[in-house]
């Protein structure tokens, strides 16, 4: 099993990052290290928190998560970084900011079906409440019902059925 320095895995991970977005497939036939190792290195590089493509060479069609982690590592950047920022991702100002107002605006529609859903569960609480004590009144009737059924029984075996008088 091969050890490799810190700086060469970086440097190969610096490959597969944008703007260069190398596959895999290619670094390995060229440099000769297994693809698996390089996808371990990609995935290690992803967990802690680099944009890194899932082999998607335009931006528009990289996943959630990495347009997420360049909002988040562009958040701080004055304008004139972000354009530098962007020129070494290979990426737009312009797609950035639209990414960072998607991702201020994912969270607004969550809030207000958080509040609807609360709501409707204290009306499904109630209308529960509601029909729980209704089911206690009744059956309350029926247990009543029952004895009086009971007891005329037992007054009939004492008494008889009383037509006879």
């Amino acid at each position: 099993m091969a050890r490799y320095t810190k700086e060469f895995k970086s440097t190969i991970i610096q490959r597969m990052m944008p703007p260069q977005n190398e596959s895999a497939e290619a670094i390995s036939r060229e440099s000769g290290i297994p693809e698996g190792t390089l996808y371990t290195w990609k995935k290690t590089a992803r967990s802690k928190g680099y944009a890194m493509p899932a082999g998607e060479q335009e931006s528009e069609r990289w996943s959630a998560k990495d347009k997420f982690l360049i909002v988040v590592e562009s958040v701080g950047l004055s304008e004139a970084e972000l354009s530098e920022f962007c020129r070494s991702k290979g990426l737009y100002v312009e797609q950035v900011q639209s990414w960072r107002d998607a991702c201020m605006q994912a969270n607004g529609g969550v809030a207000q079906r958080l509040t609807e859903l609360q709501k409707d569960l204290r009306k499904k609480e109630k209308e529960n409440k509601k029909l729980e004590q209704e089911l206690r009144r009744k059956e309350a009737a029926l247990a009543e019902t029952a004895a009086l059924l009971v007891l005329r029984k037992k007054a009939n075996a004492i008494w008889g059925d009383g037509e006879d008088v």
